[in-house]
């Protein structure tokens, strides 16, 4: 009995450690420029947190926010103080960026992920990276268009991220692509494109593609110590895959979830538009890496004639989505087994490590890694959801921001704790000091239906110590 008290009163402390830790720091940046915090779903146009990319830099003493203004276009990038988490210098302005689709800083700038249109090129914005040095450019390279082998390549929504190692001497950018010419020209996917540190792009056998995933629902990207970099996509043929070595969704790849898909959409698993961030991390100091989506699960799986063997179409267990968790010892190998493609197995989700399993909708998750042994998994949730789509979002009483602390075993540590007025709509970065933090716009947030925001000139931030 007194082991199970003692039991008990651990996991009691362990929640009650992370509730205290969760810090607020509220309207604390002030913007130069107005920022719209809402984007529209796909499909159902319900609310997203449009995304504020956020970095920090090496030694712990720069910050940097992004944001694309409030008049759709221009990106201004925001230096930050990372203890204060109050403005730092004037902004940089990046004119004809369409998207704030990722960012790296370094001790001396940083780079930014983005998209503009290109004269000559496609009507769609094209992706780009800049860098800019000691306050100056330092180069734009283009990451699509007529430049490069097979279809020309554009990107109306990134979708996707940016990221850098120093260690393999590369920045890397993974974003969701559309052809504008050549036989598959209107057609999605996705690209992954390697650039030096001068901004030089590199087509590295193994590593780069043009075309990997069939309309791209989803990515996860996360630096390694050389290319190919850790990388997951959703796809709309019926699954999520561990595509570090494969850049693309070929059955010899690891398949880590099955997913009902319709219409082009797959249950929005990495939160669907303005998101694909933050949502695979790498332990601190180690090789292993966790991934966190949300998902509906998969029950009755039949063949997907069209794809082939190894393909396979589910339904969905559930109406509302959970949310669930997979563990990779390095970037290419999944601890446990791999998502099952046997053609009329009852079960598609049996491998899945769920961590939830109510009837509360769950949407907008996220991963971010403490150390090399504890992570911090947050998503929000919906009460008595609506959910009319049966591949996309829900809509009802938002019931809440949840943060769980979780072990690199995957196992829970402690119970959720729950914020009414905290949201993940940035980043989640690992600071010099060990917590957890990220930024968000303070607003009542909805998610009973399609809405519209007030343009803002104020960045919260919040942080959770371990």
């Amino acid at each position: 009995m007194s082991r199970l008290l003692t039991f008990a009163a651990g996991l009691a402390l362990a929640a009650a450690q992370l509730t205290s830790s969760l810090e607020n720091h509220v309207d604390t940046l002030t913007l130069g420029s107005s920022f719209n915090p809402v984007k529209e779903a796909y499909w159902t146009g319900l609310p997203h947190h449009r995304r504020t990319p956020f970095a920090v830099s090496p030694d712990g003493k720069t910050a940097f926010l992004a944001y694309l203004d409030a008049g759709g276009t221009g990106v201004h990038i925001q230096g930050v103080n990372p203890k204060t988490f109050a403005a730092v210098g004037t902004p940089i302005t990046v004119k004809n960026g369409k998207e704030a689709g990722g960012l790296v800083a370094h001790n001396d700038g940083f780079a930014l992920l983005t998209n503009e249109v290109v004269s000559g090129e496609s009507k769609d914005p094209l992706p780009v990276i800049y860098k800019y040095t000691n306050g100056k450019q330092a180069f734009r390279t283009l990451l699509g268009g007529s430049g490069f082998s097979g279809n020309a390549l554009a990107s109306p929504d990134i979708n996707g991220d940016l990221v850098f190692s120093e260690k393999a001497g590369y920045y890397a950018a993974y974003i969701v692509v559309t052809s504008y010419s050549g036989d598959a020209a209107g057609h999605f996917g996705d690209a992954i494109r390697y650039i030096t540190p001068e901004g030089k792009v590199e087509e590295i056998q193994g590593a780069s593609s043009s075309w990997g995933c069939s309309h791209n629902t989803g990515i996860a990207f996360e630096a390694a110590d050389e290319p190919p970099f850790a990388s997951l996509c959703s796809e709309d043929q019926g699954a999520i895959w561990l595509n570090t070595e494969t850049q693309g969704m070929s059955n010899n790849g690891v398949k880590v979830s099955n997913e009902h898909v319709i219409n082009g959409a797959s249950n929005e698993p990495m939160g669907g538009m303005s998101g694909s961030y933050s949502s695979l991390a790498r332990f601190i100091g180690a090789d292993s890496y966790i991934f966190s989506w949300v998902s509906r699960g998969a029950v009755d799986l039949t063949l997907n004639d069209w794809m082939g063997e190894g393909y396979t179409h589910a339904s969905n267990r559930t109406n509302n989505r959970n949310v669930a968790i997979a563990l990779f010892s390095d970037k290419k190998t999944l601890v446990g087994e791999q998502a099952s493609s046997k053609v009329g197995a009852k079960d598609g989700d049996s491998q899945v490590n769920w961590i939830t399993a109510g009837a509360n909708d769950c949407s907008n998750a996220h991963a971010a890694t403490f150390d090399a042994s504890t992570a911090l998994i947050t998503w929000e949730e919906i009460s008595n959801p609506v959910c009319e789509f049966e591949a996309m979002g829900c809509k009802g009483k938002f019931a809440g921001t949840k943060f769980q602390a979780v072990d690199s075993k995957g196992k829970k540590l402690g119970s959720a704790i729950t914020s009414d007025d905290t949201y993940v709509a940035g980043d989640m970065v690992t600071m010099s000091d060990g917590r957890i933090c990220w930024p968000y716009v303070n607003m009542a947030w909805s998610l009973n239906g399609p809405t519209q925001a007030a343009d803002v000139k104020k960045i919260s931030f919040a942080c959770i110590s371990n």
